[in-house]
């Protein structure tokens, strides 16, 4: 079957006309997915250097290749933060000037991001008997990149950067099946074990010295009117030294109480007191013996 170019171009150029989803170039244009994958990149080899490059990276390279990468970071996300502001719908006096000390802003905010990350990396370390380094949860631990990438996102979201900082926590969110809005705040020595199906809303706040492990969401309860909530709290507080095991589901605007422990697959719709265990009641398992195969 031969394809009928003008007629499949004709019907594509009326949805388009119909249904919008197109990034103008010779308009207000939307910052570019790619441009912002590749500053994501960029910036983890900023964090980390020699951990997320193709090749080894020699000590004395090191003040040039990290000059230099700063420099095209902050040229990079200038430009793709110029359309970014202007999607907000407010023009100010110059969106370049505006870009600008935004990024750089921004910029100067990573060596305290870093010390931060050291944290994380650390807990991790302690938190995690099969971890064998610092430098293997560096490496090969998807929560670590993913908190990385939400603790930048959440500086440019404090900021007032629009799409930019949701942006790079979805780029984060592919990679490691880890999704944690920009918009969380999340205290000191962080741990994600495992990480696959985590779910962080926009508002949720956690404690220093939290764990959680795969599949936990801390999630809003499901709306009609979602909008309404808008700008509202709407998801759940872990205060310090929480832990929630794998498939914890915490719900609404509560809160978990210091020192306190959420059990594997249970779902949690209201505030916990400190120093609490919640459990799923006792379940009955059988084990029965299967009958051996007969030989013909």
């Amino acid at each position: 079957m031969e394809c009928e170019n003008a007629s499949i171009t004709d019907e594509l150029l009326a949805s388009y006309r119909e249904l919008g989803g197109i990034n103008h170039l010779d308009g207000a244009n939307l910052p570019s997915k790619c441009a912002v994958s590749y500053l994501c990149g960029e910036l983890l080899k900023i964090l980390f250097p020699g951990f997320f490059e193709a090749e080894a990276v020699q000590r004395e390279d090191v003040a040039a290749l990290t000059s230099r990468r700063v420099g095209e970071v902050v040229e990079r996300l200038r430009q793709e933060m110029v359309p970014s502001l202007a999607s907000r719908g407010e023009m100010c006096e110059d969106p370049r000037e505006e870009a600008q000390r935004l990024a750089c802003a921004f910029l100067h905010r990573i060596p305290a991001l870093r010390a931060l990350l050291h944290k994380d990396v650390q807990a991790a370390f302690d938190g995690d008997p099969a971890a064998g380094s610092h430098d293997e949860v560096i490496l090969a631990y998807p929560g670590l990149e993913a908190i990385a990438v939400q603790r930048m996102a959440h500086v440019l979201y404090g900021l007032g950067v629009p799409l930019i900082p949701r942006m790079m926590t979805e780029w984060a969110h592919s990679r490691t099946g880890i999704d944690i809005h920009p918009g969380a705040e999340i205290g000191e020595y962080f741990f994600i074990d495992h990480g696959t199906g985590v779910v962080i809303g926009e508002t949720a706040r956690i404690g220093h010295h939290v764990k959680l492990y795969q599949g936990v969401g801390l999630v809003a309860r499901s709306l009609a009117a979602g909008q309404r909530l808008r700008g509202r709290r709407r998801h759940p507080s872990l205060e310090d030294h929480v832990t929630l095991y794998a498939s914890a589901t915490i719900v609404g605007d509560i809160t978990i109480g210091r020192g306190s422990t959420i059990g594997a697959n249970v779902f949690v719709t209201e505030s916990v007191p400190p120093d609490s265990v919640v459990a799923l009641g006792e379940q009955r398992h059988e084990v029965k013996q299967r009958r051996p195969a007969s030989v013909a």
